[in-house]
């Protein structure tokens, strides 16, 4: 049963990987970059900062940071605990997928960490911003979607590192918003 599942997966990601061209490739590579969406994330944590007072702020960016190294680390123990090849690192996917990156990244796949990451962020965000922007989180799952996307189009993670990195992420996300909102009201209503 596992090996078809994995064997589904490698053909899933065959088929989406194969889908891109050359006119794409960099719009996705670009997209995949996380340097190119820190404007991004300081206008969401700007909208953050509005929600909260000075002080409190500072409680914010450590559980944003915590949760942004809790899923790194999970992610991290995931990838070489279960060592699952990328699929630019397996032979018989190489001589069939697209490789757009020109260097492939770590020896394992399982799971992906810009897919966690991004759908923690997009989760927490959703759910800190909700008083002001009722419809944000479903921006924020469209982009994270979007940006575990890039990681297939790319050629460096199956469809199933993809999915349990944003399932991850997502639990991830909700867990350190309902954090932060027992911290502030522990620590700055008092």
């Amino acid at each position: 049963m596992l090996e078809q599942l994995l064997e589904l997966d490698k053909q899933l990601f065959l088929f989406l990987n194969n889908l891109g061209t050359p006119t794409w490739d960099g719009f996705w590579m670009f997209y995949t970059d996380k340097l190119h969406w820190i404007p991004f994330y300081a206008v969401l944590f700007f909208f953050m900062y509005k929600k909260r007072n000075d002080k409190s702020i500072i409680l914010t960016a450590v559980v944003v940071a915590l949760m942004i190294l809790f899923t790194d680390q999970i992610t991290n123990l995931f990838k070489y605990g279960i060592a699952r090849p990328r699929p630019c690192h397996e032979a018989d996917v190489m001589v069939a997928m697209r490789l757009v990156k020109s260097w492939c990244g770590g020896s394992y796949g399982y799971f992906s960490g810009h897919a966690s990451n991004s759908m923690a962020v997009a989760i927490f965000s959703g759910f800190m911003l909700k008083y002001r922007f009722k419809y944000l989180i479903y921006f924020l799952i469209i982009w994270a979607i979007a940006m575990g996307y890039s990681r297939i189009y790319i050629g460096v993670h199956y469809p199933l590192d993809v999915l349990s990195g944003m399932i991850f992420g997502g639990l991830s996300g909700y867990m350190f918003y309902r954090f932060e909102g027992y911290l502030h009201k522990r620590f700055t209503l008092r």
